[in-house]
């Protein structure tokens, strides 16, 4: 079972939770997720099994897709609903033109604080550890980029967006600096992943949905299908087929001949399995990031 299954996570468990429950669940030794969903978050989650975790840091680089809702005039010690209010202010009288004039600052290349409530580590400890602890510590900003944020709707004191962010970005730490931009504060109240690099929410089943088709042989055929071959894990990225002969160099790790432009690309064998993740240079000379396919003897 080298694939992977994209799960539309519920709100609730945390994504370790809902990996260990797909591993038992699918009877496999490996399983990961592609990054990390807050348990108040619901939507795509694609959880890679087998020898498919192999090439899960290539699908967490993807860019992801967000619908959020964010409350103003409440800050919190998460800057999201599950946190504890530590502050709250007057909302000012919303308009879409004061809205966008916010949004503006937080469109593009921009540099971004990560929240203490976060799975980033420092010294071997993740963050969210140390802000239990009641430690707080100096995070430097980091250059993230939104390609896309929309303002759907909002009301007197909440507001929908839709956006497209490249991986690093924190849409509760987006809620909270919009929120001091508009001078009232705020947090993030609801959010849901709607794609995630090549898969998409059309993609996703129901955590609940694997639950009931595990339990019977029609049930697992049906689960079966859901499955994305590695093959096609990546396909927003070019693809490169090759011969036996020149499949067995790359199960090798040797270099073969190749003319597809600079940059990364995946190496497919005659029946269209991936055999390994390259990266073409500015000379046509190709370098294997992760070989994938074993050897004949």
């Amino acid at each position: 079972m080298n694939a992977v299954l994209v799960i539309d996570k519920p709100a609730g468990p945390t994504s370790f939770d809902v990996v260990r429950r797909v591993k038992a669940l699918l009877h496999v030794s490996r399983a990961g997720h592609t990054g990390t969903l807050d348990p108040i978050a619901t939507g795509v989650l694609p959880i890679c099994l087998e020898k498919a975790t192999k090439i899960a840091g290539f699908i967490a680089e993807g860019d992801k897709e967000y619908e959020a809702v964010i409350r103003l005039g409440q800050e919190t010690d998460t800057q999201d609903s599950c946190g504890r209010v530590t502050a709250e202010r007057e909302v000012p009288p919303l308009s879409s033109v004061l809205l966008e004039s916010g949004l503006t600052k937080f469109r593009g290349n921009v540099e971004q604080v990560p929240p203490m409530y976060s799975a980033l580590k420092r010294e071997g400890k993740r963050l969210y550890e140390l802000a239990r602890e009641g430690k707080e510590i100096e995070r430097q900003p980091r250059s993230v980029a939104v390609h896309r944020l929309l303002l759907r709707d909002f009301s007197s004191n909440e507001l929908r967006v839709t956006l497209r962010c490249s991986k690093g970005f924190f849409v509760r730490s987006l809620a909270s600096d919009l929120g001091r931009e508009l001078g009232c504060g705020g947090h993030l109240k609801a959010l849901r992943r709607t794609a995630t690099g090549p898969f998409t929410e059309k993609m996703s089943v129901r955590l609940e949905r694997v639950i009931e088709l595990s339990k019977s042989e029609s049930g697992r055929e049906e689960l079966n299908k859901a499955l994305i071959p590695m093959s096609e894990a990546l396909n927003d990225w070019p693809a490169v087929h090759v011969g036996a002969s020149e499949a067995q160099r790359v199960a090798r790790g040797l270099p073969i001949a190749t003319d597809a432009a600079p940059g990364r690309l995946r190496i497919l064998d005659p029946s269209g399995d991936l055999l390994a993740i390259a990266e073409v240079g500015a000379e046509q000379r190709i370098r294997y990031l992760r070989v994938l396919a074993s050897p004949r003897a």
